[in-house]
Formats: C-alpha cells, structure tokens, sequence
C-alpha cells in the first residue's frame, strides 16, 4: 500500500471533530488550579443569584445571533445559527483575538452561500458592531449616573496610559505595514470597498438594522447583568450600576490585549475596576472567579461538543 492511499484511509475529518475536545482538555488541565480555587470560593455564595447567573449566559447566544444575521442580507438558518454561534463561543477561547470564533463563523456563511468576501466583510462590521455597543453603554451609564464611579477608580493612570500607548502603536504599526506593502494595500482597499458596499445595504433593510444594532446593545448589557449576578450572589457591597460600569470599562480595556477569549486580561482588568468601584479585594476576586467560570469554564465543554458535531456532519 503506497503512503497516498494509507493517507486517504485515514479518517481525517473524524480526527478533526476530536480536536475542539483535546484542545479543551488541555486547557483545563493548565488552568485546574484556577478552577478549584474559583469553585471553593463560591461554595458559600447564594445558589439562586448563580442559576440566574448561568440562565443570562445562555441568553447571551440570542443578542449575538441577531448581531451576526444583522450583518449580512440573506437569511440564515435560525438553527445553525445558534449552533455556529454557541460552538464559535468555545472556539474563541482556544485562540487569541476572537480568531476562533471568526472562523467558525466564516465557515458556516460560506456554508450558507455567502462569498469569502462578503463573509469577511460581515465578521468586520460584526467586529465593528461589538465596542460600539459597549462604549455606548458605558457612556450612557456614566451620563446617567455621573457620580457612580469616580473615573479615576475604574483604572489607575499609568494602566490608562499604557493602553492609550499600545492602541496607538498598534495603529501606526498597521499604518507603516499598509503604506510599505503595496499588494496588502490594494486588497485592504478591495476589502473596505467591499464591507462598505454591504453595510449601506444592510442599513436599507429595516428588519437587518434593528437585528445589528439590538444584538449590539443586548449582548453586553446582558453580560454586564451576569456580572452582576454573580456579585449579588457574594453579597458585593457595591450599587448595581456601579458593577455594570466597572464591566463594561475593564472589557474595553481588556480587549486591546488579544488573548484567547480575554483569559487574564479580563481577569486582571475586571479585579481592578471592581475593587476601584469599592469591593473589598477577597470579595472582587471570587467575583471574577465565578464570573468566568460561569461565562467560560461551564460553556466551554457544550460548545466543543457542539463544534465537534457541526464538523462531523459539514456544516462547518
């Protein structure tokens, strides 16, 4: 038997349903510690706040599949929609920079029909759409409530300071690549030529509008409502409004910093605000410990699994 045929003996794509489970595996298996300790830590938590907490992270899926059918004109298939989405929740924790859950999703629109080029475009107005919504939150809380959170709380100036310094040499970075290579140029301008021509047209369709713009607010008002939750579940002597805002601002800032699904950054950035909003530090630890577990840790096997069985039957 020649290598060529011992290769197309293989089952390759059953082996690639494994992955997502390994990959899972041995990312529980690096961060155990971490989840034993955020586990004891809410043993004494009240057990009704944490079931709504698990109930609002499984509504979480409905903002996001209205946020991605809002970005493209056809009509996407409402269950594997929500199939795609919660296998892309799991995948985006495996890679850095959302970049597994956007392949996940650019696999199921060229499923559904839609070009590479049009699908690229809508996980960019998708990738757009996200911090809109959460700086639109976040500024209209602190509008409304201007005393809530002294601004200075929410992140010391040298950490704001280092951020500013990152965006902005990201930027130039980017800037100084684009203008040297001519041929990246060139299909940047295609790629903007094209996402621009499909977001004018979404915002002609009413029903594609509403569906951006609502999944857009919803999703982060409902995860800043999770993190709420999980501190009334360990009795966190801070104003609701106060936690929202202190979520809101720690996953803006932590979203400079591209780390698979936000793990560490999130933490570090989330531990910060809520003990700057007035949290005792013990108490805003086991916060943000059960707040991943809950948004991370408890989806994360579903969404492999579900992941694994959208490849074995190809529709991913």
């Amino acid at each position: 038997m020649t290598l060529p045929s011992a290769l197309r003996r293989v089952p390759l794509r059953q082996l690639v349903c494994l992955v997502p489970l390994l990959l899972v595996a041995a990312w529980v298996a690096g961060n155990w510690p971490v989840i034993l300790s955020g586990i004891g830590e809410l043993r004494g938590a009240d057990r009704s706040w944490l079931l709504a907490a698990v109930v609002l992270t499984g509504a979480c899926w409905i903002p996001v599949c209205l946020l991605r059918q809002g970005t493209v004109m056809e009509r996407l298939p409402a269950g594997r929609l929500l199939a795609s989405q919660i296998a892309a929740g799991s995948a985006n924790h495996l890679l850095p920079a959302g970049l597994g859950a956007h392949v996940v999703t650019l696999r199921f629109l060229q499923g559904c029909g839609i070009s590479t080029a049009r699908s690229c475009a809508a996980l960019a107005l998708y990738s757009l759409a996200q911090p809109i919504g959460r700086y639109t939150l976040l500024l209209t809380l602190m509008a409304a409530w201007p005393g809530a959170i002294p601004t200075g709380g929410l992140l010391p100036a040298e950490y704001g300071m280092l951020a500013l310094l990152l965006l902005a040499g990201g930027l130039t970075l980017a800037a100084l690549v684009l203008w040297s290579v001519r041929p990246l140029r060139g299909f940047v301008q295609d790629f903007l030529r094209t996402a621009l021509t499909d977001a004018r047209a979404l915002h002609t369709r009413p029903a594609r509008v509403i569906a951006l713009w609502t999944g857009t607010l919803a999703f982060p008002a409902l995860q800043a409502a999770v993190m709420v939750t999980v501190a009334r579940a360990l009795q966190m002597p801070v104003p609701t409004v106060d936690i929202m805002i202190a979520y809101l601002a720690a996953s803006i800032v932590a979203g400079i910093v591209p780390t698979p699904g936000g793990i560490g950054s999130v933490e570090a950035a989330l531990l910060i605000a809520l003990v700057g909003a007035g949290s005792p530090v013990s108490v805003a630890t086991a916060a943000v410990l059960g707040f991943r577990i809950v948004t991370v840790w408890l989806p994360l096997l579903p969404g492999a699994l579900v992941l694994a069985a959208l490849v074995r039957r190809k529709v991913l």
